[in-house]
């Protein structure tokens, strides 16, 4: 499978590591790119801690989804550019992972995770476990060949109800195929909670663009807090995602819903701030 280990995979070299504590490792983003989103960046770091939640078990269990308390994004990222990631599990075993990393890019931090929670199901369901493994030899050996990540593009968000810099609701088909299933995951593909995220984020931005606001500076994403994943999401299934804002003072607000089939599955807070303010 030619995008095994590449079209959706974040950690090229796993540079120190410490059993079941915490890990080092690198990611070289692809200079061709044409942008390199801060979520991946937040994938990224969780994907460190899963190798590392990983081994501690045996590879028999992987984490799969899960809830992040707080994901602060701190500078921006463009391709060609070199993530430096660190990551500490607070606690592992096979029913779950508790963790915190950050990623930084010339020794300045990017992004900081914290009070993250994986729930740790079969790996075997997901992925075969002595590919996985061998995966893992590789990236604390000599590391894997950088570049193949392509890019991903962003599922086209259809607005289906607005009302200007209040609340929006915009309806989102998840591809039935894409690349990023290949390593989504090979036996069981997952739609990525951090897309799910990006996309939430891109339809909040545009309704905050909307808001009264002469000659302020623009405003970027500065933290999402108490993200929560309810369940999976599947190649090809409807998702509608609802963002609502709320101002105070210079940061807008907004509570983001994801639904699929009238239930919730996806919910979080984030706050936008004018650069330079945090």
């Amino acid at each position: 499978m030619a995008a095994r280990f590449s079209a959706f995979s974040f950690v090229d070299r796993i540079t120190a590591f410490e059993a079941g504590q915490r890990a080092k490792g690198q990611f070289a983003v692809p200079a061709g790119l044409s942008s390199f989103p801060a979520c991946l960046v937040a994938e990224a770091v969780g994907q460190l801690a899963a190798w590392v939640a990983m081994a501690h078990v045996g590879f028999r269990r992987r984490p799969v989804a899960g809830l992040a308390g707080e994901t602060r994004f701190v500078g921006e990222v463009t391709p060609g550019q070199r993530l430096d990631l660190e990551v500490e599990l607070e606690s592992c075993d096979d029913d779950a992972v508790a963790y915190r990393g950050c990623a930084r890019v010339a020794g300045e931090k990017v992004l900081e995770l914290s009070q993250c929670v994986g729930p740790m199901l079969p790996l075997e369901d997901f992925d075969a476990p002595e590919a996985v493994q061998q995966r893992f030899q590789v990236l604390c050996g000599a590391g894997a060949p950088g570049g193949g990540f392509r890019g991903v593009t962003p599922p086209e968000l259809r607005v289906v109800d607005r009302q200007p810099g209040e609340r929006v609701r915009a309806a989102m088909q998840v591809p039935a195929a894409a690349p990023f299933f290949a390593d989504h995951f090979p036996r069981r593909a997952v739609f990525p909670g951090t897309l799910l995220l990006d996309s939430q984020i891109r339809l909040a931005r545009g309704l905050a663009d909307e808001l009264p606001r002469p000659g302020a500076s623009p405003l970027i994403p500065a933290r999402v807090t108490d993200v929560k994943i309810r369940s999976f999401i599947v190649p090809g299934q409807a998702v509608e995602l609802e963002a609502q804002l709320s101002q105070v003072g210079d940061v807008v607000e907004a509570t983001l819903t994801a639904r699929s089939n009238g239930k919730p599955i996806a919910t979080g807070r984030l706050e936008l701030s004018p650069r330079g303010l945090s």
